[in-house]
Order: C-alpha cells, then structure tokens, then sequence
C-alpha cells in the first residue's frame, strides 16, 4: 500500500453470494416483504435466541414500535444516555413522551445504572415507563442492575443494540435481555441491509403490537393478503399504524450477511486486538473498554488530553488529512440545539462523564476486510500525530 493511500472509514463485505441473493428477489417478481423477509426474522431470533424478530425498515422504526407498543405515549417518561445518536431519544418525543437523561459510566459509554436510580429518586412524580440502555460500540450495558432497576420500579427496558450484534453476556445476547431490542443493519453495521433494522423480544403481546403496527395498523401481511386464499383486499385496520416493513430485497442481502455474522466477528475482534496491543505502550492513547461479549462494532480511541498539547478535533483532522477515514461517536445529545432548548437543565455540567468521553475519543476504522497493512497504517498514522502534539 502506498503512503498516501486513503483507508475508508468504513466498508462493508459483500461477496457474490450477497449479490446473487439481490439478484435472485430482484427476478423472482415479487420485491417487497415476504418470504426472504420471514426467512430473516426466524434465523435473526435462532442466533440472538429469541422466541421472535420483526424486521423493519431502520433501528429508528423499530424503536418507535417497541416504544409505543411498551406504553410509551404523551404523558409518560423514558429513561436513556445522552451518549447515543440521536435518534434513541427522539422516537420517545416522536410518541409525545419525555425524556430524562442518565449520565455513563465514568470508565466506559454504558449508562450508569446509579444516574439511573437518582432519575427514579429524583423524579416520583413522572410516570415513567421504560429504560432505554444503548450498548455503544458493541459493549453490553450492565443489564444485571438495570433489570433490577426495572423489575424494582416496574417499567420495561428496551435495549438499544444498534452497535451490539453479536454481543453476548452471561445473561444472554444483546437484544434477548430486556422487554425488547432494536438491532441496526445500516451500511456500517456488524451486518448489513443497507438500510434496515430487527426488533426481538419475548414477549409475545408486544410482537402481536409490533407486527400489527409496522403496517398501517393492518390485521394481515401483505405476504398473507396476497398469497392465502383469503381476497387480498379484506382486512381490518385496528389502530394508526406506521410504514415501517422491511422488503425482501434488503431482507435477502441480509440473509446472506448473518450466514457470515461469525466470521465477521472473529475478523473484527483480531483486528481490535492488533490494536490494542499496539496503543497498549502509548502514553497518549488509552485503550478502549471490553466488555464481556464484546462484538467490537467500533473502535473508539480515547486520548488521553493531559499528554497532547492539543485537542481531539485538531488530532482527529490531522488524522483525515493524513488520509485515515475516522469519525466520532458520539456527540452528547445536550449539544445539539434541539434539546437544550427542550431541557434547561440538559446541560454539559450536568453530565461530566458524557462530556469527557465525548472530549477525547476518535473511532477508528474496523471493518472485516481490513488488511494488515491498513491496520498497520491507522497506527502509525495515530502515533506519528501523536508525536508531534506529544506534551
């Protein structure tokens, strides 16, 4: 590889057995949700080990199904991290609901489950219904408190696992703890659809919601309406549901990407250890945390400011400059103008341990495909910048 090579932040793995399965849907005359899709749901819940898997159009759609079907309306609260992109909180307000913010942990990006407690404690008059832990960067939130929490304060917990397949605790997989989970496919995911998402859960009443609610608020699939003897055109619409299926063209491609899940997983943690072994001597550099499970959906670099005679923006542009494909996860919710104008209080002071984490980390890239002399790349690319801001 040449010096000046760029190396992408992030590039998917399909293979000609992913193209052929598009291909396959694409002639097969029928394109929107149906068989692939059915298909998906079962080996989606088999691998998670979930008695159910609706898959849906994004995380963000899931999210909102899972929210309204767990009672999340005008009038109530959700609990969540101001660590997370933003669409984990907006589907509560997209439901006309509040949203009262924990802070992480002071080592990693989980929400604290002791911020949790004060919220409850702080807050007897809200009518709070649900926590919503966000497993960043393929770390599991410590699901064994916060499952004390709910079951303490009756409410349900809706994992947010856009960065956690297959993540996998003593308690299970990330998305077969809690009431629900909302897994992402997106373009940079651990699998991909494109664009796309599942919801698990074992709840069967909330998969009877969920799958009633994806589609308009239908009785029927479309699969059913035009494939059973029934006439396609009688059903019944029992509440204001939402567009929010997965058609079969993405569901196919995903198919294919799971049959592959493990294999990207393997690749993906081998090559978050070569970095960890090499930043392991690196003042400048603290390595991320690891959890138990930990599916390593990102890398995220922490720097460590009181070596560096600069800031993270100015070392994450001189990384892009030097070609290195980065990006920073996440930007706390309170910094966006939207929500500080919705919360007077949802301030920086307020959350220090969000804005630290936020102060001095860059994600690097880490995708199956990588080579070794990518990887090697990033690093001498990190240290060599380092150097020349070393303090």
């Amino acid at each position: 590889m040449e010096e000046n090579t760029n190396i992408p932040f992030f590039k998917a793995s399909i293979n000609e057995q992913d193209e052929q399965a598009v291909l396959s849907v694409l002639r097969s005359g029928w394109l929107t949700t149906g068989k692939e899709c059915l298909a998906f749901e079962k080996e989606f819940a088999a691998k998670v080990k979930t008695q159910y898997a609706l898959a849906v159009n994004s995380n963000t759609s899931g999210m909102i199904l899972a929210m309204e079907a767990c009672g999340v309306a005008p009038g109530t609260a959700v609990i969540t991290t101001p660590y997370t992109f933003v669409s984990t909180a907006a589907c509560a307000r997209h439901l006309g609901a509040d949203v009262l913010f924990a802070d992480i942990e002071k080592d990693t990006y989980s929400i604290d489950p002791d911020s949790i407690e004060k919220i409850f404690a702080q807050n007897p008059q809200k009518k709070i219904v649900a926590i919503v832990p966000v497993h960043i960067g393929g770390n599991v939130c410590n699901m064994e408190r916060i499952m004390r929490i709910a079951k303490e304060h009756k409410v349900r917990v809706i994992e947010d696992c856009a960065h956690s397949f297959p993540s996998r605790t003593k308690l299970g997989y990330a998305g077969s703890i809690g009431d629900c989970g909302i897994f992402s496919f997106y373009a940079t995911k651990t699998i991909t659809t494109a664009e796309g998402g599942m919801v698990t859960t074992n709840d069967e009443q909330l998969c009877k919601r969920m799958t009633q609610m994806r589609l308009h608020g239908m009785d029927r699939t479309t699969w059913d309406r035009y494939t059973s003897p029934r006439a396609s055109w009688e059903y019944d619409i029992i509440a204001p549901g939402y567009k929010f299926n997965m058609p079969d063209i993405l569901a196919a491609l995903g198919r294919t990407q799971l049959s592959r899940a493990d294999e990207f997983d393997t690749k993906r943690k081998q090559h978050a250890a070569f970095y960890n072994r090499a930043f392991a001597d690196t003042d400048f550099v603290e390595l991320p945390p690891d959890s138990e499970g930990n599916s390593w959906h990102l890398y995220l670099m922490r720097l460590n400011n009181e070596k560096l005679d600069c800031d993270r923006n100015t070392f994450a542009k001189e990384l892009q400059q030097a070609g290195i494909g980065i990006s920073v996860h996440f930007i706390p919710l309170f910094q966006f103008t939207y929500w500080k104008n919705l919360y007077k209080d949802f301030t920086a002071e307020n959350y220090p341990n969000a804005m630290k984490a936020y102060s001095r980390t860059i994600t690097l890239p880490l995708w199956p495909d990588m080579t070794q002399q990518m990887l090697e790349r990033v690093v001498q690319c990190v240290k060599e910048t380092g150097e020349r801001h070393h303090a």
